[in-house]
């Protein structure tokens, strides 16, 4: 694995990219406290800023321990493309009506009566610290250098992947 820090856009496109490729993420709060709480999520955007988005029943556990420190820790991991992303970030909680309307999905109402529930509510997390994995060439070509390679009975060369923090 080498290491490529990035940037600014680089850093977003590759935020956006792996955190939209795997979709769902474990979600941590509590971050002080031993076992922290953690709970599965589903992305409803990584925006063209870095932020991303959550819709949320403004009465869940997650909401109240956001309202106590808002400090989140969120784990991506696409294990079909051998993709994994690390964001350490503030999570903002969002009531009115435009965030809401812009945010929804037809795939909350499987959790809500609407976008019009008064329990709806949208979280936005802003990364603090990111730190991504991601292989180079596809994890197809990579598999067959190491099947070659076990194969053989040679070491790879293949450079597997690359990891770094994003700076967004």
């Amino acid at each position: 694995m080498s290491t490529e820090n990035l940037n600014q856009k680089e850093a977003i496109e590759t935020l956006k990219k792996l955190s939209e490729s795997a979709r769902i993420c474990m979600f941590c709060t509590e971050l002080d406290k031993l076992p922290n709480s953690s709970r599965p999520m589903s992305l409803k955007e990584t925006d063209e800023h870095g932020n991303l988005w959550f819709i949320s029943s403004d009465q869940s556990h997650k909401n109240f321990e956001i309202q106590k420190d808002n400090r989140v820790q969120l784990y991506f991991m696409n294990n079909g493309n051998s993709e994994y992303l690390s964001i350490l970030g503030k999570a903002f909680i969002y009531k009115d009506k435009q965030t809401i309307e812009d945010k929804w999905s037809a795939m909350a109402n499987a959790w809500f009566d609407g976008k019009d529930d008064p329990n709806v509510s949208i979280i936005r997390v802003t990364p603090d610290e990111t730190y991504y994995w991601e292989p180079k060439a596809g994890k197809f070509v990579s598999m067959l250098h190491f099947a070659t390679a076990a194969l053989t009975g040679t070491k790879s060369d293949n450079d597997d992947g690359r990891e770094g923090t994003l700076n967004v």
